[in-house]
């Protein structure tokens, strides 16, 4: 952006997020300087220009996470609307680079551009740009893409950073059979924490909802919405906590069968429930020191 002036002899503007200042006069003049000076700290240009400076990164949080709703319930993705907020550099940075099926499942690419017309512009496996201009296409959960290694070592060798976590997205297979009627996953249960607001306090950091001693997380499973739940401890308990069983529960608040749960539910689940594991800071028993 430009630079706006901010009381006598200095200017200010966003420099990589930060409200930087300039000199205007004498030796320094057009020299961005390293600290703001008092008096541009207290001017009331500074204080908007901070203020934008905050807009700018919730905006770019909600494009983010708007894209990785997208992706991880791949629901289809009218192309007139990525042609509209591909302009805004937040929304290509958040889009950029992921995967994108096409109408025809051979249609699959990382997205490099998005013309006003709604053409969307990808550089498919072997390095080709391909154009395709379907009326909706899909950003897909990484279990569902069946050429996800490739995908990944065609990623490397380019060096794409993904602004939503998608190729390199961590991911669980659902097994082919389980026994009848189990409802509970306990892979991550009894990781051990200080304390019951310790595990809390991680679960929320990771972006998962906490409530009613459980930590969840809601996940588009097919046509139906799925909550992924982990035990997390009494709410008003503050001793020693540890992680309990990890289930899946429909729209009614009933427990499926871990049969009944679809391959993206089980992926994000599992998740959730190995990353709150990771966090234990209480050694378990057999574990090396």
């Amino acid at each position: 952006m430009g630079w706006l002036a901010a009381g006598e002899g200095y200017e200010i503007s966003l420099v990589e997020g930060k409200v930087t200042a300039r000199s205007t006069s004498g030796r320094a003049a057009g020299r961005e300087l390293k600290t703001l000076p008092k008096a541009v700290r207290e001017h009331p240009e500074t204080e908007k220009l901070r203020r934008f400076a905050e807009w700018l990164d919730r905006h770019a949080a909600s494009c983010v996470a708007q894209a990785d709703a997208w992706m991880v319930s791949s629901l289809p993705v009218p192309t007139g609307l990525l042609a509209r907020v591909w302009p805004d550099a937040a929304w290509q940075a958040a889009l950029r680079d992921l995967v994108v099926v096409g109408a025809d499942e051979t249609e699959v690419g990382l997205l490099r551009d998005v013309t006003a017309e709604g053409e969307l512009r990808l550089v498919d496996l072997d390095g080709e740009t391909v154009r395709i201009s379907p009326a909706t296409v899909t950003f897909p959960h990484p279990v569902l893409l069946p050429d996800l290694a490739d995908l990944r070592e065609f990623a490397a060798e380019l060096g794409v950073v993904q602004g939503v976590e998608q190729i390199h997205r961590a991911t669980w297979e659902r097994p082919a059979e389980f026994a009848e009627n189990v409802t509970e996953v306990k892979d991550f249960a009894g990781g051990r924490f200080p304390s019951r607001f310790g595990l809390a306090a991680r679960a929320t950091s990771l972006g998962y909802k906490v409530t009613g001693g459980y930590a969840s997380t809601r996940v588009r499973d097919g046509l139906r919405t799925l909550e992924a739940n982990v035990w997390i401890g009494e709410p008003y308990w503050d001793g020693d906590s540890e992680t309990g069983g990890l289930s899946w529960h429909g729209e009614d608040g009933r427990a499926l069968p871990l049969r009944e749960v679809g391959a993206v539910a089980w992926s994000e689940g599992m998740r959730m429930a190995a990353a709150l594991y990771a966090g234990r800071s209480v050694q378990q028993e057999g574990e090396d020191a």
